[in-house]
């Protein structure tokens, strides 16, 4: 799957307890947008895996978005 991100993109998630936070500019919530459209027209068990090594924000906690 080929994820596209808009320039200037950001994105922190951050787990608080028994909640996960999703934060993140104008351009981050546009690529997540489009990357989760991209996801939707996959085939069920394909997902992606996002970390602080991998486009999201230094410290952030990974993020994995799967199709089912």
């Amino acid at each position: 799957m080929d994820l596209k991100w808009e320039d200037g993109f950001m994105i922190a998630v951050k787990n608080e307890g028994r909640q996960v936070v999703i934060s993140a500019n104008r351009e981050g919530l546009l690529s997540l947008a489009n990357n989760l459209r991209t996801l939707a027209d996959e085939t069920p068990g394909c997902h992606f895996h996002l970390d602080m090594y991998n486009s999201l924000e230094e410290g952030s906690a990974e993020l994995v978005v799967e199709k089912c």
